[in-house]
């Protein structure tokens, strides 16, 4: 009975009028889950089995973090006189709304209120999302459809030679894509989507903002974003991920830029992990918002400061790849938007198709320095979906919400082919296989990735590191590695001839000490190198991923 009333309570949203303003919307965090009725024994009672199982998959333990929060807490909260909104158990809080300063009072006085945040809205700031977002879903050019069963999209495909994961079988099926966006006004007529509804694979909506029971309302910028990677209309438009099946989530209120949003997507993010998502795709970022006490300030960008950096980082850790776009405000010092900072996310920039970095695209570092974005794809004319029917179809846009879940699509084709692979196993993958591998910075990241390669990547990691084969000299490990490397010798194996290549071929060493190997490998800048081992056994070659 309690899992049944969790789920409802889960799926389950509360009709929150829009007229509601969001001056009248407040965060309230509390102390701690004690005297929970959950354990983390059991943790059927608040996971999905598919979440089980990808925990499972990827060696991810239940800890603390999957507790829902106190159902006894949100009672007091709602008896308090307050609508109960989103709850967080990663932030361990709820939105509500009220009215009225005594049940704000009556809230702080409770004794596991940590802090109660007020999350006003004013319509200037406003100002700027609207042209950030009109900006992206305007048309760029006359739509062109290609020759080839990809239609427009061809470009923004073959540019990540996600093609020929296709062809290899990989096109996302049975992989589960979270979209988190602004509203997909539009999605429910789009022809482009239709086999995606006929086989069952739209798996389900929730609207984080205002409790209704649609999403396809406020904005198309969620309709182009998902058909980026769901589109099968063959020789029109076919996405990256066109057989993955689909959650489509409302976290980002159009009506105003608000601090709460971040809250929504956190609340969307935990949802999408208890049902078992695999990959995150989110086109949205924030910096300054209507309230500026809320504003993010550089020293807020090391990925562990603002609330949906917070829950990005925990999303990750339970196992979901999160997809992020960069950002639209240009170069600069640190021009990303909040969640792009998050370490172990992959930050997507853009570029046109001739890999030229588009102009708009934002920038790193974070506040402690780390490369932003990660990785690079089209962002610039993408070909995408409209969202208004049959009377304008498709169109090129511009904005790295269009490169993101193009490369989110591509990601999911690499999931599908490796279940196991740890979410750090597939972000190194995919900067080790981009073009910028070798000298990343903050305009590019590790550049474009080429999918045949990070695909060769994870096939090469898919044996375990440390053990030998029958056929096996050595290994190295570990492999992607960040810092000091071990080279392991099966035994007799020491007399064996040890070259290093880097990518191209080239000879960087040829010893027969492995102490050297180890120096030479420790030594190298990031890239993609080959390891062979000659003996008059026979030979052995081996990928190595070095990340600096």
């Amino acid at each position: 009975m309690k899992k049944l009333s969790f789920l409802l309570i889960l799926l389950t949203v509360a009709v929150i009028s829009q007229a509601q303003i969001a001056t009248n919307i407040y965060w309230v965090k509390f102390t701690d889950k004690a005297n929970s009725p959950y354990s983390i024994d059991n943790p059927e009672e608040f996971l999905s089995t598919r979440a089980l199982e990808r925990r499972a998959n990827l060696g991810i333990e239940i800890d603390e973090y999957d507790l829902p929060v106190n159902p006894q807490y949100l009672q007091a909260v709602a008896d308090c006189g307050a609508q109960i909104l989103n709850p967080s158990k990663w932030l361990n809080g709820v939105s509500v709304y009220t009215s009225s300063q005594s049940v704000i009072n009556a809230i702080n006085a409770l004794e596991f209120v940590e802090t109660v945040r007020n999350c006003p809205n004013y319509p200037e700031a406003q100002r700027d999302k609207e042209i950030w977002l009109a900006n992206e879903l305007k048309a760029t050019g006359k739509a062109v459809v290609s020759r080839d069963i990809y239609g427009g999209a061809h470009d923004q495909v073959y540019q990540l030679r996600v093609n020929e994961l296709h062809d290899m079988g990989y096109n996302g099926e049975g992989v589960v894509i979270a979209v988190l966006d602004g509203g997909f006004t539009g999605t429910p007529d789009q022809s482009c989507f239709d086999n995606m509804r006929d086989e069952g694979r739209l798996l389900g909506i929730r609207d984080f903002v205002y409790g209704s029971e649609s999403v396809y309302s406020q904005s198309t910028h969620g309709t182009s974003c998902l058909s980026t990677m769901g589109a099968y209309d063959p020789n029109n438009m076919v996405g990256t991920a066109y057989r993955a099946s689909y959650y489509l989530f409302h976290t980002e209120d159009g009506n105003g830029e608000n601090i709460v949003e971040e809250y929504n997507w956190v609340s969307g993010a935990e949802l999408a992990d208890s049902l078992g998502v695999d990959v995150c795709s989110t086109s949205l970022g924030y910096i300054d918002f209507d309230m500026p006490q809320w504003d993010h300030h550089f020293e807020d960008f090391d990925g562990h400061t603002a609330p949906m950096s917070i829950g990005a980082e925990i999303a990750a850790s339970r196992g979901m790849v999160c997809m992020n776009s960069a950002g639209n405000e240009y170069a600069g010092n640190c021009t990303l938007g909040i969640p792009a900072d998050a370490e172990h996310i992959v930050t997507v920039g853009a570029v046109n198709s001739a890999g030229v970095r588009a102009d708009f695209s934002s920038t790193g570092p974070t506040y402690d320095g780390r490369i932003k974005p990660d990785v690079m794809a089209m962002g610039e004319d993408t070909y995408v979906a409209s969202g208004y029917g049959s009377w304008w179809p498709y169109y090129n846009g511009s904005g790295t919400s269009f490169s993101c879940p193009v490369l989110a699509g591509a990601v999911a084709c690499l999931r599908q082919a490796f279940p196991t692979a740890s979410v750090q196993q597939i972000c190194d993958a995919l900067r080790a296989a981009g073009n910028y591998a070798n000298n990343p910075d903050n305009y590019y990241g590790y550049g474009i990735p080429d999918f045949v390669e990070a695909y060769n990547i994870l096939l090469a990691l898919s044996v375990d590191e440390t053990a030998l084969g029958e056929d096996e000299m050595f290994s190295v490990f570990p492999n992607p590695s960040k810092g000091k490397v071990t080279v392991a010798l099966k035994e007799g194996a020491d007399k064996a001839n040890m070259t290093v290549y880097d990518n191209i071929g080239r000879i960087i060493v040829n010893t027969l000490c492995v102490n050297e190997l180890e120096a030479v490998l420790n030594s190298l800048s990031s890239g993609v190198y080959t390891v062979k081992a000659d003996s008059e056994n026979g030979c052995q070659t081996v990928k190595v991923v070095i990340l600096k």
